[in-house]
């Protein structure tokens, strides 16, 4: 019996054509696609992945950690890539307190007059749109 240490080790990447999320098994060095058949290519072993949602069209991106901005391939926008444990801040949208919440929450609830602000990730990272 021949053991390996990756037996049924799967890991996941987002599809380069279409944008579904694919599985894999760990070792493989790229994924086709069985919906649109496109060819992705996994990156090393050892690299850590990422993920947000793109502030310009809701696409979940996937990206190596540490990265400072993110280029959607689908709206191209740029997404700036902050870490979970970063904090934004927003004014209350009614009694105007700033306010500060994590990353990636879609919304804040003010302590004071108990107003819940809606926030996004478009309202709380900078992003731009290149032309191409």
């Amino acid at each position: 019996m021949i053991s390996n240490k990756y037996s049924g080790a799967q890991s996941q990447l987002v599809c380069s054509g279409c944008r579904n999320l694919l599985l894999y098994p760990v070792g493989a060095t790229s994924v086709c696609c069985a919906v649109c058949n496109a060819v992705t290519a996994v990156p090393p072993p050892g690299t850590e992945m990422a993920q947000l949602v793109c502030g310009g069209c809701h696409t979940l991106l996937m990206y190596i950690r540490g990265a400072t901005s993110v280029q959607c391939s689908c709206c191209h926008t740029v997404n700036l890539a902050l870490e979970a444990n970063q904090v934004a801040h927003v004014n209350c949208g009614n009694c105007r307190m700033l306010l500060m919440y994590q990353y990636g929450a879609r919304s804040v609830k003010c302590a004071v007059c108990n107003f819940v602000t809606p926030v996004g990730v478009s309202s709380s990272v900078n992003e731009r749109k290149f032309n191409t």
